[in-house]
């Protein structure tokens, strides 16, 4: 793999998890694509082997907490691991770091309840767990006119009702967070919370699957009058947008690392074809316009890493990483489509069918830059902060 770095230089503790994690991707991860792609239960069969493998070798859950039966790598030596994970969309499933966000979550705000019930089984992989935010008829980037509601009941508990969308992995979800309105109404700046809710309890349903450019993996669900118990609210009723913000800052951090994980796999891919495809007149290394394609690959690259390890240092020391998480979120997002988009234009016709990775991680790079907050969204917000102060 080239060294398209830039930015920090990995440290000593985090080089061997590192090695062993990019090895463990590229050689049992990566080949098995296709099949983890297409789901169904050769999917399942063949994640549940990749996960035990990784158990095997060492490298199960690493950067979860010690206290849930994780490994407990900090943010800032985890990084470099998440980076080397991300060069697949399913590294972190194979691994056993995707819960790591809802884990985090029940870690801090759950109540002792829902942690004894939930947290070691997240962490060991019997439970899987999605997060359900945006709705079908309000803008995703406007949570205070969430129409999802929670209507207290007599036994202390809540009935939700509303319809959520664009959710990664809900149809194989055993617990789904929600944000739903439990006081107020839209657009109040109060009254909105998190809410625990199994995929068993009555009145939840998948609705439907949205391909993604073609691609699986979100879906649209309904919640008609669930029952959710009182000790399942994730922090105070009320206050559901200091927790989610605590999660999309690290989520959106974590995200750019597999970005950069997947965007050098694509300049990795680029770099061999150039070398490699020879026509009439040489190799196509030899065309300017292909270096072209090489050198801004590697400008873009060399110039969002240190932006994305600017927000994680930030985000581990406790920080306000306002600014820092949404100027990485559009950098590694928009370098992400760039370096896959070049790679694809260097392979020609090949870059555009199924023989290649490329497809997936340029339509991996589009839809990094409207969901989980869409460029516009972060630039606005950035900018009126740096405008403020």
């Amino acid at each position: 793999m080239w060294d398209v770095s830039g930015g920090p230089a990995c440290p000593a503790d985090a080089v061997g998890p590192r090695d062993r994690v990019a090895g463990f991707v590229r050689e049992r991860v990566i080949p098995c694509e296709p099949v983890l792609d297409a789901g169904g239960p050769e999917a399942s069969a063949t994640l549940a082997r990749l996960q035990k493998e990784a158990r095997d070798a060492g490298l199960w859950a690493l950067p979860l907490p010690v206290e849930f039966g994780g490994q407990g790598l900090p943010l800032p030596v985890y990084a470099h691991v998440a980076e080397a994970e991300g060069a697949s969309d399913h590294g972190p499933a194979a691994l056993g770091s995707a819960p790591l966000l809802d884990v985090l979550m029940l870690a801090r705000h759950g109540s002792p309840h829902a942690r004894e019930r939930y947290a070691h089984r997240l962490t060991a992989g019997d439970l899987r767990a999605c997060y359900a935010m945006t709705e079908p008829d309000t803008p995703g980037t406007d949570p205070f006119l969430t129409a999802t509601r929670a209507e207290p009941r007599r036994d202390g508990g809540w009935r939700v009702s509303g319809r959520k969308w664009f959710i990664s992995g809900a149809a194989d979800a055993d617990l789904v967070t929600v944000l739903a309105r439990t006081e107020g109404q839209a657009p109040d700046r109060t009254g909105l919370s998190l809410l625990l809710v199994p995929a068993t309890a009555d009145g939840f349903r998948v609705v439907r699957p949205l391909p993604v450019l073609g691609a699986s993996g979100q879906w649209e669900i309904a919640l008609d009058g669930v029952a959710v118990d009182a000790d399942h609210v994730i922090g105070a009723p009320g206050e559901a947008l200091a927790v989610a913000g605590e999660r999309l800052q690290l989520g959106r951090t974590l995200r750019c690392l597999r970005w950069l994980g997947q965007a050098g796999r694509a300049f990795d891919a680029l770099r061999e074809r150039a070398v490699t495809r020879s026509r009439s007149g040489g190799p196509l290394a030899d065309l300017q316009l292909v270096q072209r394609h090489v050198f801004t690959s590697l400008l873009a690259l060399r110039t969002t890493r240190p932006l994305v390890y600017e927000a994680v240092a930030k985000v581990a020391a406790g920080a306000d990483a306002h600014v820092e998480v949404g100027l990485a979120k559009v950098a590694a997002a928009r370098t992400l489509q760039e370096v896959a988009d070049a790679a694809i234009q260097v392979h020609g016709a090949a870059g555009l069918g199924p023989d290649t990775a490329l497809p997936a991680l340029f339509r991996t790079g589009r839809m990094a830059r409207i969901l989980d907050g869409p460029d516009e969204l972060h630039i606005t917000s950035v900018a009126r902060r740096v405008l403020r102060t």
